[in-house]
């Protein structure tokens, strides 16, 4: 059997980036949140995470839909761009995710601003990924 692609979702936000990582294509693992002080820092921290682990295979969660989801994906766009990355790189639609995470999160943890939820909802997007990917 051929080796799984090692495989890292985010969810970009504006004061953390939620990570989580697949490194056998089947569970989503969240991991530690990168804490986002300006642009370039929260690139490099990325970066040096995504060579930590040996990533392949970048996925990133767009919004889709809302009044400033044009804006956001720009922004992600371009945040994307200033890694230190030469994988693969796949766009999805991250919808809802941060709410389901939320949700999901209700009563287990308080909702503390410490990113947790953040890399709950990159799982999420990475999950959504590797359902599709079974789909085919």
């Amino acid at each position: 059997m051929a080796e799984k692609e090692r495989i890292a979702a985010i969810d970009v936000g504006l004061r953390r980036i939620g990570t989580a990582i697949s490194l056998d294509g089947q569970v989503a693992i969240p991991q530690n949140p990168v804490i986002r002080k300006n642009r370039d820092q929260a690139a490099r921290d990325l970066s040096a995470f995504l060579k930590e682990w040996g990533i392949e295979h970048l996925v990133v969660g767009l919004p889709k839909g809302g009044s400033s989801a044009e804006e956001m994906e720009r922004r992600i766009r371009h945040f994307v761009s200033l890694l230190d990355f030469g994988g693969k790189i796949t766009y999805i639609d991250e919808s809802g995710s941060s709410l389901e995470a939320a949700e999901m999160m209700k009563g287990v943890t308080r909702q503390r601003k410490d990113g947790k939820l953040d890399s709950i909802a990159a799982q999420l997007i990475l999950e959504r990924y590797l359902l599709k990917l079974k789909s085919r």
